[in-house]
């Protein structure tokens, strides 16, 4: 697999597009106003305890309380002090069962805590916090608050993980635990160790910020966009970094050369005239993945709806109609689908639970391929995935961390015409709503002239009386009715003037 990364940058917003086997598979936004906070480590202030939901609210600095549930803190790290000390923290500590913690007994209004940002604020929420810390780095992420050390489970090979793992228990130091990242796989000795010093010394400067400040503050900023794509995305298969901007570039060159000094060679400035993302016919892509209906080669499409709670990805055979037999249709439908189901939930960065509803198929040989299908293409987001089918009535659900807002809710906001139902009123049911008014505000023998006034689009309706509600009214009440159009009314809006 080859893979490009090409970086749209100017002062006020960072774009970046990570490209697989000359597809489109990811896009990152970042801008200034609005920088994502995923990774931030805070002081914070408990400012509401809630049993009934075993949960609790902290003041970080932000607009809104950040979310804490209990499941994502331990007795042990509660005490900003005890948190400090780590020599003060013991085995049993940290390994103590949290199926008979309560988040009363744990928290109390107005106390410090040291929590991390898991969660972006999406819609309404607050951002979810958790005060298991981890400091992700190039090959490890480090975590001071357990003693645990694991490796990916994208590293399949039982050697290397053997082999990864005791390069570990070898050279980790001090309190807390490591997880050996996908990019460890086949690194020596040395490379894990700079990264375990790299990290504990940023732990350090932590704890020494966190003992002279007070909640709420900031103690820690996560990398920022280009930093953090180059540290968790550029391996051996990146054949080409493309940075449109000098000082992008730059930072680029730096921060690769702390990483793997091997690669620099491989970023390249872009200086053409014409726009990065339109010569790679980026643009094009990103607002094809804001709209529901996506076409496959073969004729068939998938449609995806996101709501509150879950995405419903619909595959259909559209127009291929096969050459064999439906079943065979159907199944090559399906797996034509898989790839591009896949790589539009990472473009899009779908999350949470999402429904896949392929097209029924007889036999389960074919349905076995499918899901196998999809476990394979799965494999290559680095987001964390799960796959479970609903027998009873075919469906397939995917579970994927969610850990910030998808691109369409990035990048759009709510229709202040429909208000987010993607639906407004049809031109019956507003014309029909306009005669009742009339009818209910009227004074027979008093008004004579009425003023409509309305949208182009009903008024073309209105004055060439398709539906005869103007001919109606006229001949029943003897009045005049004039329609007036307004370009400057929503659709749905009319004023009706009595004279």
């Amino acid at each position: 697999m080859t893979k490009e990364i090409l970086v749209n940058s100017t002062n006020q917003e960072t774009r970046i597009a990570l490209i697989e086997n000359n597809k489109l598979v990811e896009v990152f936004v970042e801008r200034k106003f609005n920088k994502g906070i995923v990774g931030n480590i805070y002081k914070g202030k408990v400012t509401k305890v809630l049993p009934g939901m075993q949960s609790a609210f902290v003041n970080i600095g932000l607009d809104r309380d950040a979310f804490l549930y209990v499941g994502d803190i331990s007795e042990n790290i509660l005490n900003i002090e005890e948190f400090i000390d780590e020599e003060n923290i013991t085995e049993e500590e940290k390994t103590t069962s949290q199926s008979d913690v309560h988040i009363e007994d744990l928290l109390r209004e107005g106390q410090e805590i040291l929590v991390q940002i898991a969660k972006e604020p999406i819609g309404t929420k607050g951002p979810r916090i958790t005060a298991h810390i981890s400091l992700p780095g190039r090959y490890l992420v480090y975590m001071p608050t357990i003693s645990h050390i694991g490796v990916s489970r994208k590293i399949e090979d039982e050697n290397e993980r053997e082999r990864l793992k005791n390069i570990m228990e070898k050279i980790k130091k001090g309190t807390g635990g490591y997880i050996v990242r996908t990019a460890a796989e086949g690194m020596d000795e040395e490379a894990l160790k700079q990264d375990v010093e790299l990290l504990q010394k940023i732990w350090k400067e932590i704890i020494q910020k966190t003992e002279t400040s007070r909640a709420p503050r900031l103690i820690y900023e996560e990398l920022g966009l280009l930093e953090k794509v180059i540290r968790d995305y550029f391996t051996d298969d990146t054949t080409l970094m493309l940075v449109d901007n000098e000082t992008a570039y730059q930072q680029a060159i730096q921060f690769l050369d702390k990483i793997n000094g091997r690669w620099i060679n491989r970023v390249k400035l872009y200086t053409k005239k014409q726009p990065i993302f339109e010569l790679y016919d980026i643009e094009s892509q990103i607002e094809g993945a804001l709209r529901s209906k996506v076409w496959l080669k073969s004729g068939g499409y998938i449609v995806i709806n996101q709501t509150e709670a879950l995405v419903s990805i619909d595959v259909n055979t559209g127009r291929y109609i096969g050459k064999k037999s439906l079943e065979e249709t159907v199944f090559k439908t399906n797996k034509e689908a898989v790839s591009e189901i896949v790589r539009q939930i990472r473009l899009r960065n779908l999350g949470g639970i999402i429904v896949v509803d392929f097209i029924d198929m007889e036999e389960e040989e074919h349905r076995k391929e499918v899901l196998e299908l999809l476990e394979t293409e799965l494999k290559k987001d680095k987001s964390r995935t799960n796959i479970l089918t609903i027998e009873e009535i075919g469906l397939v659900a995917i579970t994927r961390k969610r850990v910030k807002q998808s691109l369409e809710r990035e990048l759009t906001q709510v229709c202040p015409y429909c208000r987010g139902t993607g639906r407004v009123k049809s031109i019956p049911t507003i014309i029909l709503e306009i005669q009742r008014e009339i009818i209910n505000r009227i004074v027979i023998n008093y008004d004579r002239d009425i003023t409509i006034r309305v949208h182009p689009y009903i008024g073309e309706y209105l004055k060439n009386d398709n539906y005869f509600i103007v001919k109606e009214l006229t001949e029943y009440f003897n009045v005049r009715i004039n329609v007036k159009e307004d370009p400057n009314l929503h659709l749905e809006e009319y004023d009706i003037v009595f004279n």
